[in-house]
């Protein structure tokens, strides 16, 4: 009999999980011939052998504070580190450590991968689904070890977010056919792969999830009319071992929602663009959905449109729903919620409170209980107009009318043919998107990287089609986008500090104990917040774009901060306001900075 974390639950071989197998060696060049004076190089790292990453190690990843052992650092998704060796007595003097050229497949490629560490290796991919193992033990250099191309048969259309370890596996994505692979962090080889295609327009963009013995993936691509999923696969094998819809068939629960003629369900939408959390003690791993689908055309799919927009919580051993949320029925402005649902506890009156607490697309904190779902508080964090308010006991839009087939909310932001081009705040983007917000165990306080902003939207129904993507309408910009990152109260509801830049945060945030809130621009600027004032500590400018969020780690005796350029097109597009940097040039480079 197991337990119910579900950590016992080991499928895998002994041998598989728990050898210690050598690592490669990396084979400089020999020294070129220098001055003389110039100090002697250090020696190079002695071999060194690499762990199987079990789950009880991601279950305490936390112990290991200076590895980055999944795509939020722990299971709990607050993108937290405790490292303080790098803090804000020091971070002025921040310098570039070295730097890893990454992609090369093709111009304009982007990164939005989080990468990962472990004992002096990384691991992340590049938009083409390359996996690439890095050596930084010396501290002076990011030399590739390998690097692990699973041959696309065509362009990738959006992103690849990142790599899990399991084992002595690293978990990957990769698109066209959609499929995930374990590659084996020794030898760089493909140990299985699973094909995941079962629609032509479904796409792998989340990092995999390690629970237990399985694989949690999430399926995305629904903005182009795919029935999206989520799927739990086996560890040691890649075989599907579960897999549920996140759009109701004619029949199940929530398809009353779907009230069309067009069998929209179909097309639906409901995407898990990016990475869920997962609470070891109630054994349950957190989803976000997306948008249903046509985006801007609600009048082709009356109802609430279950489960889209929604917090979803799922059973990783069966794939069972526990619970879901759903935060905007209807919604006809592509305000999905797939960012990360952060797992957090509070003492409320002397009781420990159990909380996910998420920064929507709509503008608004939800704080919800995550064993009920229960609403705790829902409150804007940036400027909205679409609703008058969120309801603090249901959670819904106050302006929401139970049963109808088109929800107008607010009436200042809707779309109708009779009152096109509306103006819709926050924009289509946010807000927060799928860039990470970060929680500070230090401050208790959520730290949102918000668009500033807003646009024009329209709803066109001969749009509602596959030939035209299934777009149901458009939108236009017609003001510079920039930014706020806002340190909210995710218990008491209140923005505390906000801090202003002049371009769009498209990167994430990652929160350290040592004061510390960094972030990347769309104009390559990087930059350390002080996480008590958000006074602006540090700041240098790589000359391209991030749209990865940013990590920390400890090699040898220093501790380093990494993220990696490489602009998204829909980030470039939204620099269109921006004309100071219209020419700015693309990269795909890891930048990796210390402190002496």
């Amino acid at each position: 009999m197991t337990t119910r974390s579900g950590l016992l639950r080991l499928s895998l071989v002994a041998a598989t999980m728990f050898a210690v197998l050598p690592a490669l060696a990396d084979a400089d060049d020999p020294d070129p011939p220098g001055d003389a004076a110039a100090p002697a190089p250090r020696p190079s790292p002695p071999p060194v052998f690499v762990h199987a990453v079990t789950p009880e190690r991601l279950v305490n990843a936390d112990r290991e504070p200076g590895n980055w052992l999944m795509n939020h650092r722990t299971y709990d998704g607050q993108r937290f580190s405790p490292l303080t060796r790098v803090n804000t007595s020091n971070v002025k003097g921040m310098r570039l450590a070295y730097a890893v050229a990454l992609g090369g497949s093709a111009a304009n490629e982007n990164i939005q991968a989080t990468t990962l560490a472990e004992d002096g290796f990384l691991y992340t991919v590049d938009q083409w689904s390359i996996l690439y193992k890095i050596d930084v033990r010396s501290g002076e250099a990011g030399r590739i070890v390998w690097r692990m191309d699973p041959g696309l048969e065509k362009p990738p259309t959006w992103s690849n977010r990142g790599a899990a370890l399991w084992g002595d596996y690293v978990i990957t994505v990769a698109g066209w056919p959609s499929r995930v692979i374990a590659t084996h962090k020794n030898t760089g080889k493909i140990v299985w792969q699973t094909n995941m295609q079962d629609q032509p327009n479904v796409e792998l963009t989340a990092a995999p999830l390690p629970i237990g013995d399985k694989i949690i993936v999430g399926a995305s691509g629904g903005d182009r009319g795919v029935r999206d999923w989520i799927a739990g696969l086996d560890g040691a094998t890649g075989k599907v071992v579960w897999k549920k819809f996140s759009i109701p068939a004619p029949g199940e629960p929530g398809s009353e929602t779907w009230k069309d003629k067009n069998n929209a369900w179909q097309t639906g939408g409901g995407a898990m663009w990016v990475t869920g959390t997962y609470d070891p003690e109630t054994h349950q791993t957190f989803w976000g959905t997306g948008n249903p689908v046509p985006m801007f055309d609600p009048t082709y799919r009356p109802g609430d449109n279950l489960f889209t927009n929604s917090a979803i919580s799922w059973d990783p051993d069966t794939g069972k729903m526990n619970w879901y949320f759903q935060y905007l029925p209807g919604d006809g402005w592509d305000y999905d919620d797939i960012g990360t649902h952060v797992v957090i506890d509070a003492e409320i009156n002397g009781q420990t409170r159990k909380f996910i607490t998420h920064s929507s697309r709509n503008g608004h904190v939800y704080t919800l209980d995550r064993v009920s779902s229960q609403i705790h508080l829902a409150k804007p964090y940036t400027y909205v107009n679409w609703t008058k308010g969120i309801d603090q006991k249901t959670g819904k839009p106050v302006d929401y009318v139970p049963g109808a087939d088109r929800q107008l909310y607010s009436g200042e932001a809707a779309a109708t043919l009779e009152k096109n081009n509306r103006k819709q705040c926050p924009s289509l983007s946010g807000g927060n998107n799928f860039w990470p917000s970060s929680y500070s165990r230090k401050t208790k306080l959520l730290y949102i990287p918000a668009t500033s902003g807003c646009n024009e939207i329209r709803i066109d129904p001969k749009l509602s089609n596959a030939q035209n993507t299934w777009k149901g309408g458009g939108w236009s910009q017609t003001e510079r986008f920039e930014s706020d990152l806002v340190a909210f109260d995710p218990i008491g509801g209140e923005i505390r500090k906000q801090a202003h830049f002049s371009y769009p945060d498209h990167s994430g945030a990652l929160a350290t104990a040592g004061g510390l809130v960094f972030t990347g621009y769309s104009d390559g600027t990087f930059a350390a917040w002080d996480d008590e004032t958000l006074d602006l500590r540090w700041k240098i400018n790589m000359g391209a774009g991030f749209t990865s969020p940013p990590m920390t780690f400890f090699a040898g005796d220093r501790q380093y901060v990494a993220i990696a350029t490489g602009l998204s097109k829909i980030a470039r597009g939204m620099l269109g306001k921006s004309p100071e940097v219209a020419e700015m040039r693309n990269s795909t480079v890891l930048y990796v900075f210390t402190v002496d």
